[in-house]
């Protein structure tokens, strides 16, 4: 008999705080019968083996040589056999009545493919633990450019500890690209609302924030922040033609994945530099992001000013030109002489 729900734990190095995820997932009050526990050891060289030991064979122990967030999660995968498949991380950890609560939402709601949901912030450093909810509960999906808009706007709360799938989500999606060292959850939180996703109002686990945490990089250290904003463009590049190719609708992938894309670029081009053209690509994705119907007036300045200059100046004078010009708020000139949409769309 395959269990109902697989817990997907992936871990690396986290002897502090892997006792403590196996412990809420234990404690979610359901039966071998019901829950099978997969847990991914990341190739971790500190004790986190030994102590995902002491908790088989109620949980099965997988472990694989370091290679990452998508790899992690391809190899938890293979060993999967539940219907439904809940992740977390294993630094942060789950709410008491959290997968009965997601089960229920999705047998409620069988249209539905994934549920995500609110969760505590809990910062190690100071012991503080602030809540982050959605206004309410809400469908999302990338049916179109304007659902994917406003599923950007919640996709914080799909992250990987409140992701919960059905099956046929991974089955479509994976194998993930084993390049995708890390923000590997992207490409789950795609396939989740490509196939419609319930966000629930209830916070359901704590996000642990520590000094490990990708999101806490010294911003003086240059290595790390280029390597996190490198692999931010590679998971966009390697993800826009998958989803392409699987047929979801190419301006629903832009929105969802340009945003970040651009900020990405633009964040390396300025601090790192790099070449003309890759600046003059960058703001020209930019702006058909921005402005998917734009007038003549906004498309030539676009092309003649902001473009000729990325192609003109070194990237990083070129960008410090562009943040100068946004401090100034000078596009206020701009957009009293042209109109940015043509029939007034955004």
């Amino acid at each position: 008999m395959k269990p109902l729900i697989t817990a997907l734990v992936d871990t690396y190095n986290h002897e502090r705080y892997i006792e403590q995820a196996l412990v809420s997932v234990l404690e979610q009050g359901l039966s071998p019968e019901e829950l099978e526990i997969v847990v991914v050891d990341d190739g971790s060289t500190d004790q986190t083996p030994s102590i995902i030991q002491k908790f088989v064979p109620r949980v099965k122990h997988v472990r694989k040589k370091n290679g990452g967030q998508a790899s992690a999660f391809n190899a938890g995968f293979a060993e999967a056999r539940g219907e439904i498949v809940a992740f977390l991380d294993g630094d942060d950890w789950w709410a008491k009545g959290k997968l009965l609560t997601v089960a229920d939402a999705l047998e409620r709601h069988p249209a539905v493919a994934a549920v995500g949901h609110g969760h505590y912030e809990f910062h190690e450093g100071t012991n503080e633990t602030r809540l982050r909810v959605p206004r309410g509960r809400t469908l999302i999906s990338m049916a179109n450019r304007e659902a994917t808009r406003m599923a950007a706007l919640e996709r914080r709360f799909l992250l990987p500890s409140a992701l919960t799938v059905r099956r046929k989500v991974l089955e479509w999606i994976m194998p993930i690209p084993e390049e995708m060292v890390f923000i590997a959850d992207v490409p789950l939180q795609a396939a989740a609302l490509v196939m419609g996703t319930l966000i629930l109002e209830q916070p359901l686990f704590y996000y642990r924030y520590h000094a490990q945490n990708l999101y806490t990089i010294d911003p003086n250290d240059d290595a790390k922040l280029c390597r996190k904003y490198e692999m931010t463009e590679l998971v966009c590049e390697r993800l826009y033609r998958r989803l392409v190719e699987l047929g979801v609708p190419e301006e629903s992938v832009s929105e969802f994945l340009g945003g970040v894309w651009v900020e990405a670029k633009r964040f390396r081009l300025s601090r790192f530099g790099g070449s003309r053209l890759d600046a003059f690509r960058t703001e020209m994705q930019a702006f058909r992001a921005a402005f998917p119907n734009p007038s003549v007036g906004y498309r030539l300045f676009s092309y003649l000013m902001v473009g000729a200059a990325a192609l003109l100046l070194p990237a990083r004078s070129f960008y410090k030109l562009r943040n100068w010009y946004a401090e100034k708020d000078l596009g206020r000139y701009r957009d009293r002489l042209f109109k940015a949409n043509v029939s007034g769309s955004d």
